[in-house]
C-alpha cells in the first residue's frame, strides 16, 4: 500500500511538471493574411475602423490624391467616406459619410456600435464625437458629448463602460504635445467627459494604449520640443484605486502604431511602429525609405518585462506600389480593431506619405 501511494504522488508530480512544460512552451502567434483591399488605389492613413452589427467598418482618414508627397508639392486631403465589409470573403461597399471630412482620432467599439473621437481635417483639429450603427444595410450616426478640447494624433481605449482619450495635439501648429487626460463613461444617462489629471511623463502623441485585466495602458509616442520631434520609449499603467505608475521601459519607440494594443492571454502586443531613427532623413530618402518596423512586442503586465512576439509576416507577394521588393511592409497610423476574434489592421503608412490600400488580418494561434 505504501509503494503505491508513493507511485500515485510520481505519477502527479511527473503529470503536474508536463503541464507546466507545456504551459511554459505556450506561446501567442498570429496567422497572418490579407483582406480585400480599401476600394481606393491610394489608400488611407489616420483612418476610424470599428466594428458595428458585426459588419468591419473603416471611414475617413487621409491620402495624397496624387500619389505624391509634401516634398514633391502634394496636398494632404481628407475623406469623409464609410467603407464596410460584412465577412472574410466579401467586397468592401461605400456605405455612407461622415458628417465631416476627418481622420487621426481615436476609434472604440462598444457593444454593437463604433464610436469615433476627435481628429483633423483641413480646418484644423475636432473635438467631435459621433457614434456609427449599422444595422440590415441601414447606417446611422448619432452624437455623442464633444471633447473637452479639439485634439489629433490621439490615443485612446475602452475599459468596461469607460472611454479613456490619452495625449495628443490640440492643433496642427502646436509646439508642444498634449498630456491631457479624459473619460467618458458610456453608461451614464447624462454623459459627460470628465477631465482627469494630467499624464505623467513628458506630454506626447502617437502612442499606443492598452487595456487589461482592469488596467489601461500608455505606451510611447512623441513629445514636441518647440516643435520638434522626441521619441519615446516610456510606459504607464493605470488603475482606478492607485492612478498611474510607469512601468517597463519598451525596447525600441513604437510611436503611430496601430492602436490600441491587442489584448490576449494576459498580455498587450504591439505591431510594429516608428522607431524614429530615420525619422530627420524621411525627406531626403523619400521613395527609397525602407519602412517601419515589422516587430511584435509583448508586455507582460505581472513580470513588468518586454519580449520581441515574431514579426508581421509578409502577405502577398508582387506588391509594387507598397515595397518594389516584393512584401508588404508594416502599417503605422491606422487603427488596430478586432473583428470576429481576429486583429485587423486597416490601410496606414507604409513609408513616410506611402499610404496602402491594404487590409491584414492576424488570427491569433498558440504554438
Amino acid at each position: 500500500m505504501i509503494k503505491l501511494h508513493y507511485l500515485f504522488i510520481l505519477l502527479f508530480m511527473v503529470t503536474t511538471l508536463n503541464e507546466n512544460i507545456v504551459q511554459a512552451q505556450t506561446v501567442q502567434k498570429f496567422d497572418w493574411q490579407q483582406l480585400p483591399s480599401i476600394p481606393d488605389q491610394i489608400g488611407f492613413a489616420g483612418s476610424f475602423a470599428g466594428v458595428a452589427g458585426n459588419v468591419l467598418l473603416v471611414a475617413g482618414g487621409a491620402n495624397f490624391p496624387d500619389g505624391g508627397a509634401p516634398w514633391t508639392g502634394s496636398k494632404k486631403a481628407w475623406s469623409d467616406q464609410i467603407f464596410a465589409l460584412e465577412k472574410h470573403g466579401g467586397t468592401w461597399k461605400k456605405i455612407g459619410n461622415l458628417p465631416k471630412k476627418m481622420g487621426y482620432g481615436v476609434s472604440v467599439n462598444y457593444k454593437d456600435a463604433f464610436i469615433l473621437i476627435g481628429g483633423s481635417n483641413e480646418q484644423g483639429h475636432h473635438l467631435d464625437v459621433v457614434k456609427l450603427h449599422y444595422i440590415s444595410g441601414k447606417l446611422n450616426v448619432e452624437r455623442l458629448p464633444d471633447l473637452p478640447q479639439p485634439i489629433a494624433n490621439t490615443s485612446g481605449v475602452l475599459l468596461g463602460d469607460v472611454i479613456y482619450v490619452m495625449g495628443g495635439i490640440l492643433s496642427p501648429d502646436s509646439k508642444i504635445a498634449g498630456n491631457n487626460f479624459w473619460k467618458l463613461d458610456l453608461s451614464k444617462e447624462n454623459k459627460v467627459w470628465e477631465v482627469l489629471p494630467n499624464l505623467p511623463g513628458e506630454p506626447r502623441m502617437l502612442s499606443v494604449a492598452g487595456s487589461l485585466n482592469g488596467s489601461i495602458y500608455l505606451f510611447s509616442g512623441v513629445a514636441l520640443v518647440d516643435g520638434q520631434r522626441k521619441y519615446l520609449t516610456d510606459a504607464y499603467q493605470y488603475t482606478l484605486k492607485n492612478g498611474w505608475k510607469r512601468i517597463a521601459d519598451l525596447p525600441i519607440t513604437v510611436a503611430a502604431a496601430p492602436t490600441p494594443a491587442f489584448a490576449s492571454k494576459n498580455q498587450l502586443f504591439v505591431f510594429g511602429g516608428d522607431d524614429g531613427v530615420l525619422a530627420s532623413s524621411a525627406a531626403a530618402l523619400k521613395e527609397n525609405h525602407p519602412g517601419f518596423s515589422n516587430q511584435i512586442l509583448a508586455y507582460d503586465p505581472v513580470k513588468n518585462i518586454w519580449c520581441k512576439s515574431g514579426e508581421i509576416d509578409t502577405v502577398k507577394k508582387g506588391d509594387a506600389v507598397n515595397n518594389p521588393n516584393g512584401s508588404i511592409w508594416a502599417p503605422v497610423t491606422t487603427t488596430l480593431t478586432i473583428w470576429k476574434g481576429n486583429v485587423i489592421l486597416p490601410g496606414g503608412e507604409v513609408r513616410p506619405a506611402t499610404r496602402t490600400p491594404n487590409v491584414l488580418m492576424a488570427k491569433p494561434t498558440m504554438n
